[in-house]
């Protein structure tokens, strides 16, 4: 790829496709991101290979999917035989480091996350200045819990989240900590202050890992305001059941049962939701502003994603681990002036894991592991419309369960490999009529089961 650039790679955690100005959202205000998208690609297509945090993640570090590296649930840690991104980066003469959220080990009850740096440095990070997600954070100690208990917000923080959890009802309200001491607020800020004293000789690649916009629903400050319930554009409605819906279909995760989500309380956790994520893109804009200081900003690659989506009262669900468009597509953008034309939309297949083998491409490495992951450079040049035919995803939290997605169609099986999702998107996009086991469907059904097979095993061969 020629020289290589600084790279910021932004995640955040359980955040919609569609929530994004740029991708067409009607009320929320992201100008640093949109910036990153008019100045780069808008994969509008993307999807996540696992609708949960760690499985995610692990799968964007390593380029591999869960039936690849073994992790369906938040439990474990980065296995030492996954050849990561920031291994290779850094092997390849890039300083790595690592700020806010990575979520590549359990964060258990009692840990100092500064104990786990060595770790970290095994996985290819040569700085550490991590964070966990609010839960986490208030049960595990770290950088953040410090600056909380210096300036007497940990034991608020803590009741608040306790006054949150303990009443078995969704509690929105603003965070008891000032926007300025908000944790995504603290991520932001110590990410644009890396920036600003970084010194180092090496090309930089830097990771930054806001917690947000995931539940609690507690945007802090004028970001609690920000966005008023009544005009939040109303969740997909729950669908009435199929005659032909198969018994079995129903007691699956995606399709049980949750509390009652009233349209006053869905809305209300929308426009706190929203005003996370306007939180996340002004310290998205202090980041940009202090590569604009050290004068890198004009040669800076950019990589904003999700890890997944959230269901946002959709289907009358909330949180992720399903497989539903909203838990399933992420926001995507990439950005490197004079390398990728601006101001560019595809509908291409993407996955998050193809950023791993199109970093390890911008770095000027050639020769890795086996990944399964694909380059974005051939859609990044013009060259493609689109790099495959389906996408895949996988989900470990009720067994294995395996999907696949086209352009047209969503088709998922449980660990016992029966059929329960199956919907035609191009004309059902919002999922609300089930064709698993409906007769006129079986010729479509067993088609998308083939093609599932044959990804399947395509993707196990070259382990």
């Amino acid at each position: 790829m020629g020289d290589r650039p600084h790279i910021l790679i932004l995640m955040t955690d359980q955040q919609r496709a569609d929530c994004l100005h740029c991708a067409g959202h009607p009320l929320i205000q992201t100008p640093n991101l949109d910036r990153i998208a008019e100045e780069g690609m808008r994969f509008a297509e993307a999807v996540t290979v696992a609708p949960l945090c760690m499985p995610a993640r692990r799968s964007f570090a390593s380029g591999l999917y869960p039936h690849n590296h073994g992790m369906w649930r938040n439990e474990g840690e980065l296995a030492e035989s996954d050849e990561t991104l920031f291994q290779l980066l850094q092997r390849s003469g890039y300083f790595t480091a690592a700020v806010g959220k990575t979520h590549y080990y359990e964060h258990k009850a009692g840990t100092d996350l500064r104990t786990r740096e060595a770790f970290m440095h095994t996985r290819g990070f040569r700085y550490v200045h991590e964070t966990a997600g609010l839960a986490a954070s208030l049960r595990t100690t770290s950088y953040v819990t410090d600056d909380w208990e210096r300036k007497g917000l940990l034991e608020k923080l803590k009741q608040d989240y306790v006054d949150r959890t303990g009443t078995g009802v969704e509690v929105i309200q603003a965070s008891p900590a000032p926007v300025d001491d908000h944790l995504d607020s603290y991520i932001g800020r110590k990410a644009a202050d890396f920036v600003d004293a970084y010194e180092d000789v090496h090309p930089l690649c830097l990771f930054v890992g806001f917690a947000g916009p995931h539940d609690p629903w507690d945007a802090p400050g004028a970001y609690a305001s920000m966005y008023r319930p009544e005009d939040t554009p109303p969740p997909i409605p729950i669908p009435a059941k199929p005659a032909t819906l198969p018994d079995y279909v129903e007691p699956n995760a995606p399709f049980r049962a949750g509390a009652p989500l009233s349209p006053e309380l869905i809305a209300q956790i929308r426009a706190n939701y929203y005003g996370k994520i306007s939180l996340i893109d002004y310290y998205v804009g202090r980041i940009l502003k202090a590569f604009e200081r050290r004068g890198w900003l004009d040669d800076l690659l950019i990589v904003f994603v999700a890890d997944h989506g959230e269901m946002l009262g959709d289907h009358g669900r909330l949180r992720k681990g399903l497989f539903y468009e909203s838990c399933l597509l992420i926001p995507l953008l990439i950005r490197w002036p004079g390398r990728i034309p601006a101001t560019l939309v595809t509908n291409a297949l993407v996955e998050n894991i193809d950023v791993f083998p199109t970093l390890v491409e911008a770095a000027g490495l050639t020769a890795i592991g086996w990944h399964a992951g694909k380059s974005l450079w051939p859609l990044l040049r013009g060259e493609t419309s689109n790099l495959r035919e389906s996408q895949l995803c996988e989900s470990g939290r009720a067994r294995n369960h395996f999907m696949l997605r086209t352009s047209e169609y969503k088709f998922a099986v449980d660990a016992t490999e029966r059929t329960y999702m199956l919907f035609d998107l191009a004309h059902d996009p919002d999922e609300q009529r089930n064709l698993a086991g409906d007769a006129s469907a079986i010729d479509l059904e067993n088609s998308l089961r083939r093609e599932l097979q044959r990804r399947l095993e395509q993707s196990r061969c070259a382990e």
